[in-house]
């Protein structure tokens, strides 16, 4: 009978829905759907998300100068909590948040389309969390990249009796707006430890101090070599883990690795990174010779004038590595040379054992834009490759508090569709300047002419490169096998679309400007003829 209960109970245990436990149990957590009458846990993740409709969290001469929204015509891609509903800011609005002391999450949603009479496509604005700037001239349209909707996540620290104040200001002749805003605590050691970070600058390796006085500014976090996690699969404090493969140059001669049945010893916190991080990796492949002249590299867009702190995550996966000195590799960020002789089962202990090292590198003032490159070449031992597991990179704030960069370029996508009301003063205006520039840009005749001298290899991947933005092709008269068409989209994108920074040279005919293409290993001049 003992047996016949037990055998009961345990069955009822696995019938039983349970409750996901973490890593790491936040407390306080806010979650706020702007510009929404009533609470709502229609959400993805199934959290509870408050009413923003004469919240706690805001004054009522705020309130005054905010009028709540919804989408008119919503992408059916975008969810609904806290998408479709949103605050429109005509003047100066702030938020004041009642936290604990030390750091913190901050995550704003925008979802950057018409909501009844206001086009919030158009609109700029500036963002700040106490003495912090945020965001400024802030374009959430543009930052969109392949989803509807964008998260920007920063991480602040909040002082003794202190709030968290985060302040949305409208740009001249221009509004503010704010689909949903959360605050996770986290633990104070996560990424602010107050720890010296290596940094390299002009070959003169250096310490770099890292406290709760920086903030920053999350830019890509990635499971390299495995799948998407997200936020509630996190180790508590919800963070999304996106796939590396978009940034991987030359990925198809690498290996995802998954070892998920690893039995995992921890000698870091079992926050710092999820399960599934340090149970997935990516290598070069089995052909040790091949890798031995090859670099596995990635590459991100960053900001000018910053700099950025690099975590990357690791875990000796391959059973067979059972000592020190048999699965070693360099490291080498932005051509700097952080590691020469780096081998994980001696740094982290052992086999199955995850652990992490932080880089702090400088992304020099130029052009607005600018290439972060990571690369891992392995050296010869008994397992000649190297090897990924996870990777994340935060913008530091300069001294003056300022985390904002510039817009990126314009992105051409398809406008929302049209409401069926009145069309908004904003609309009115901007779009007749986007006609105006597209009329002007129809007028200007370019003319570029890329004579480039490589290998069949280059010339392959320098197509391939192009093909992403090339629809049609176009006969040319030059020879193929040392020539290459590029289309209007790729001659604005090596050229910032023309800015004024990258303007080398002018002439009788036109400007030249300074570009660069195939995947930003090489600089050509453009000449932009005179209309």
């Amino acid at each position: 009978m003992l047996t016949l209960t037990i055998f009961f109970i345990s069955l009822l245990h696995l019938l039983l829905p349970t409750t996901a436990t973490f890593a790491y149990n936040a407390t306080g957590i806010i979650l706020l759907d702007c510009g929404a009458p009533s609470n709502s846990s229609s959400t993805l993740d199934g959290r509870n998300w408050d009413a923003d409709i004469s919240s706690r969290y805001s004054s009522i001469n705020d309130q005054n100068s905010s009028i709540p929204s919804k989408a008119s015509h919503p992408d059916p891609s975008v969810p609904t909590v806290p998408c479709l509903s949103a605050l429109i800011i005509k003047s100066k609005f702030t938020y004041s948040f009642p936290v604990s002391p030390g750091p913190k999450f901050l995550r704003l949603y925008f979802y950057p389309a018409k909501y009844d009479h206001f086009d919030m496509t158009a609109s700029l604005f500036n963002v700040t969390a106490n003495s912090y700037t945020l965001l400024k001239n802030f374009s959430a349209y543009r930052h969109l990249t392949k989803e509807a909707y964008l998260i920007k996540e920063f991480i602040v620290t909040v002082w003794d009796n202190e709030m968290l104040n985060v302040s949305f200001i409208p740009s001249p002749n221009s509004s503010a707006f704010v689909n949903g805003i959360e605050i996770v605590p986290m633990p104070s050691s996560l990424y602010l430890s107050g720890t010296e970070i290596p940094s390299v600058t002009a070959g003169v390796r250096q310490s770099f101090p890292l406290d709760n006085t920086t903030a920053l500014e999350t830019l890509y976090r990635l499971n390299v070599g495995g799948n998407r996690i997200e936020n509630v699969k996190d180790t508590g404090v919800y963070r999304t883990w996106s796939q590396d493969a978009d940034y991987l140059l030359e990925s198809n001669w690498t290996s995802p690795i998954v070892n998920k049945s690893k039995q995992l010893h921890y000698e870091i916190p079992a926050y710092t990174a999820p399960e599934e991080v340090y149970t997935t990796s990516r290598m070069m492949g089995n052909n040790g010779s091949l890798n031995l002249k090859s670099n596995m590299t990635w590459k991100f867009s960053v900001d000018g004038g910053f700099f950025y702190l690099v975590r990357l995550h690791f875990c000796e996966l391959l059973r067979n590595v059972t000592g020190p000195n048999q699965h070693v590799f360099q490291i080498f960020i932005n051509n700097q040379t952080m590691e020469t002789y780096f081998d994980v089962f001696r740094e982290s202990g052992g086999n199955g054992v995850p652990m992490y090292k932080d880089y702090i590198t400088m992304a020099d003032n130029g052009i607005q834009e600018r290439g972060l490159w990571l690369a891992l070449h392995p050296l010869n031992s008994l397992y000649p490759d190297a090897f990924l597991n996870g990777l994340e990179i935060f913008k530091l704030n300069q001294s003056d508090g300022n985390l904002a960069g510039p817009n990126p370029d314009q992105i051409f996508r398809p406008k929302p569709p049209d409401s069926q009301g009145p069309k908004s003063k904003e609309s009115s205006i901007i779009l007749p300047i986007i006609g105006a520039i597209l009329g002007g840009f129809a007028l200007v005749s370019l003319l570029v002419s890329f004579f480039v001298f490589q290998r069949q290899r280059k010339l392959k991947h320098s197509l391939s490169f192009t093909s992403k933005f090339l629809t049609t092709k176009t006969s040319s008269s030059l020879p193929s096998d040392i020539c290459c068409h590029f289309s209007i989209a790729e001659i604005k994108a090596a050229t910032q679309d023309f800015d004024d920074t990258v303007l080398i040279g002018s002439g009788g005919f036109g400007n030249v400007y300074r570009g660069i293409i195939n995947g930003g290993t090489t600089i050509a001049a453009i000449k932009r003829l005179k209309p």
